[in-house]
């Protein structure tokens, strides 16, 4: 299992993410900022789990390439 976290308030729309994993986030037209699809949202903290552990390579580089640091991504 892969969980991936956004913390979407802090990001700044540099578009990383969408570039290293599209298959988990996008760019919103209305705000400029990051969502993570699928995801849930709890107090601002948007949450993904997935089963495919191939999710964890894109999303590790996308969280790596963040600058705001914004995203975590672990396996339990």
């Amino acid at each position: 299992m892969v969980i991936i976290t956004l913390q979407r308030e802090k990001c700044i729309g540099c578009n990383y993410c969408a570039e290293f994993a599209p298959e988990f986030f996008r760019m919103s037209k209305k705000d400029g900022k990051t969502v993570l699809l699928k995801s849930t949202d709890k107090k601002g903290f948007f949450t993904l789990k997935t089963p495919r552990e191939e999710a964890f390579d894109p999303a590790e580089k996308a969280a790596k390439a963040c600058p705001v640091n914004i995203i975590s991504v672990k396996t339990v």
